[in-house]
């Protein structure tokens, strides 16, 4: 099986945008509503798979579990690119029971808040380009993946030069901002509200 390559850049989204609004002119409207991803980044205890930039993540939206295994980046100039074999899981939590068996362990969860817009199909291609937005607990983000040209027109449209594209992942902006803030890393996960009794 041949992986996939995904070729994508994240923008930085001051303040809350109405991101819907300046999607909508450029012909892309919403595929996937609001809800909620929680990934997980699994690795082996000397972090073999991160020391040769791989990641291996299990993500889990709206009931459905999703494996991803990315290959190392590959720097296309301005771009984040890297080979990407993706599929459904039927059941995620014995996929982690097989992990723990194999010797891999939750090394990063993080949390977000997806809205994913694309244009017009009719066929549902997940390779078609697409604009994510992102809220996530360090900031909210536009995630535009597609081919180059692509990326670099929808970008410019809305008001973004190539000095704003970030091809860091979200452990990566998760750290950073962890030594901005002088904070010990841990998981990037929303805050949640204790129920009253």
């Amino acid at each position: 099986m041949k992986p996939d390559r995904e070729t994508e850049i994240k923008l930085p989204v001051p303040g809350r945008r109405p991101v819907v609004k300046c999607l909508a002119p450029l012909g892309l409207a919403v595929v996937e509503a609001r809800h909620l991803e929680r990934n997980c980044v699994f690795d082996f205890p000397d972090l073999r798979l991160s020391k040769s930039r791989h990641l291996l993540r299990l993500r889990r939206a709206a009931g459905v579990y999703l494996l991803t295994l990315k290959g190392p980046p590959r720097r296309a100039r301005r771009y984040a690119s890297r080979a990407e074999f993706e599929t459904r899981v039927e059941n995620g939590p014995l996929l982690c029971q097989i992990f723990a068996k194999l010797g891999l362990e939750p090394v990063f969860r993080y949390e977000k808040y997806r809205t994913l817009f694309a244009a017009p199909s009719q066929t549902r291609d997940h390779r078609r380009p697409q604009v994510a937005y992102d809220e996530t607990p360090i900031g909210d983000f536009l995630e535009l993946e597609g081919p180059e040209k692509w990326i670099d027109r929808i970008a410019a449209r809305l008001g973004y030069a190539p000095r704003h594209y970030i091809t860091s992942t979200y452990l990566a902006l998760y750290l950073r901002k962890c030594r901005e803030q002088g904070k010990k890393p841990a998981n990037m996960l929303f805050r949640r509200r204790r129920s009253s009794s």
